[in-house]
């Protein structure tokens, strides 16, 4: 099974670690379905081009998957989803997830002098070039 289209979004510019930030989505896409239990991860090489990063920080975030037991290491395959995980996440527990991420955007956009008209907007904009 593949990953049906799941990618990592890898923003080097956000703070946070890129090892981090594949962790952190391959448990959002389990628990938006978007990888399912049996679904591979995009190759170690794969993700290493598509974000230009050093396959070992690719491989460091796949191993504390490995470890916290949400993928397994498949022999000549890779990485595939070993448990539901947050598979089952309710609605409820992604939107407070999503809340989470929000804040700190939006206690910057409260720095930032902007109102919520102007958060809306850029919200908006963002929204419209999401896939759905």
């Amino acid at each position: 099974m593949s990953a049906r289209g799941a990618r990592f979004d890898i923003r080097p510019s956000s703070g946070v670690p890129i090892y981090q930030q594949i962790v952190d989505q391959a448990y959002a896409l389990v628990a938006g379905g978007r990888l399912a239990p049996g679904d591979l991860l995009p190759s170690v090489r794969e993700v290493a081009h598509h974000a230009d990063v050093n396959p070992m920080t690719v491989s460091r975030a796949y191993s504390q998957l490995e470890a916290e037991g949400l993928v397994e290491r498949v022999r000549g395959r890779g990485m595939r989803v070993r448990s539901a995980g947050d598979d089952g996440a309710s609605l409820a527990d992604r939107k407070r997830q999503l809340a989470e991420q929000l804040e700190p955007v939006l206690h910057r956009a409260q720095q930032l002098g902007l109102t919520r008209a102007q958060v809306r907007q850029v919200v908006e904009r963002l929204l419209k070039g999401l896939p759905r």
